[in-house]
């Protein structure tokens, strides 16, 4: 990966979190009545683990930023996880053609979703997966997934149009 591109990408949340390993607290619980002193407190961490990172060493990261003999880290739901997809030429060769021919000067810079996908199974009986799209959307302005959720008009159509090149360049090979 461009390591100067990587650095320029680390400087926007949204980017950087796509690029590594992240958790973030999702979940708060404490006490049991509004006029007393909690005598428990619980968070769930949600933690998005890069393929080639193990979850043991994140949880022994939080343990040791936790730094309080007090406070264990559980796993509530172990992560199951699969090997990366290979960045072959094959794949990557047409990718980047067709990002260049569509839009010169734009680097393509693999990383890891931030959300879930049938990738984890796939990849674990051995078909290594891709997830390309195309599109371009307003960085100060994600609504995946939330209120009002939408694409720009021309990224749709831009989106379709790289997908269909895309997939003939693919189904030529």
């Amino acid at each position: 990966m461009d390591a100067a591109a990587a650095e320029k990408l680390s400087q926007r949340p949204f980017y950087n979190a796509l690029l590594r390993t992240t958790c973030v607290a999702t979940q708060l619980l404490g006490g049991h009545a509004e006029n007393a002193l909690p005598q428990m407190a619980r968070a769930t961490i949600n933690c998005r683990v890069l393929p080639d990172e193990s979850a043991d060493a994140v949880q022994k990261t939080l343990v040791k930023l936790l730094a309080d003999d007090k406070v264990t880290v559980t796993p509530i739901n172990p992560p199951k996880p699969s090997p990366p997809s290979p960045l072959t030429p094959a794949v990557m060769g047409p990718v980047e053609s067709i990002t260049q021919a569509m839009w010169p000067g734009v680097p393509v810079v693999p990383v890891m979703s931030t959300g879930a996908t049938d990738a984890l199974w796939l990849r674990g009986v051995g078909i290594p997966i891709y997830g390309v799209d195309g599109l371009y959307e307003d960085i100060d302005d994600i609504r995946a997934h939330g209120r009002d959720e939408r694409l720009g008009v021309t990224s749709f159509y831009e989106g379709q149009e790289f997908l269909y090149r895309l997939v003939k360049a693919l189904g030529s090979r």
